[in-house]
């Protein structure tokens, strides 16, 4: 099985096992990659970040960016430390790196991009368009009312419901 598998298959399994123990095994996993390398970063990252600490996971997660992480990992890092820096108190800057990423590219994960978005965007009082956001993103998945319900989402950007 190759690394690429053995990283799924332990983020598969990562409720049979304690915390310290998970840890233990995504170091052992990552200790086969360069130091620097940006996937041993964010599998490091993710693991700190999904254990509830989100302090450390952030410049785990700057590092991998900045080493060069690429394809949807990049993209996961994004919506991770942007929600990572919410939850340490600093919406500002998870609503800038969010923002900036809807305009940089889409893919599947825009409706995830646009959650963390909507919930920075409560955390900094811009309610509104919170509630647009999330609209437009589920009016997309909707089997009728898709038109009414984007052209009500805009309505509320504009003051006008």
């Amino acid at each position: 099985m190759n690394l690429e598998e053995q990283f799924a298959q332990l983020w598969a399994s990562m409720n049979d096992y304690d915390e310290t123990e998970f840890l233990r095994r995504i170091e052992a996993l990552v200790s086969e990659l360069p130091a620097d390398d940006p996937i041993g970063l964010f599998e490091r990252a993710s693991s700190l970040d999904s254990t509830g600490h989100s302090d450390l996971a952030v410049p785990l997660y700057q590092q991998a960016l900045s080493c060069g992480l690429s394809g949807e990992r990049r993209r996961r890092a994004v919506i991770k430390i942007a929600s990572s820096l919410r939850n340490l108190g600093r919406a500002g800057e998870s609503a800038r790196l969010l923002e900036e990423e809807r305009n940089y590219t889409s893919d599947h994960l825009d409706d995830a991009i646009n959650a963390f978005l909507a919930l920075a965007l409560v955390d900094l009082g811009r309610e509104r368009e919170a509630v647009s956001i999330t609209l437009k993103a589920l009016a997309r998945h909707l089997p009728r009312y898709n038109r009414s319900l984007a052209n009500y989402a805009e309505l509320l950007m504009s003051g006008d419901s």
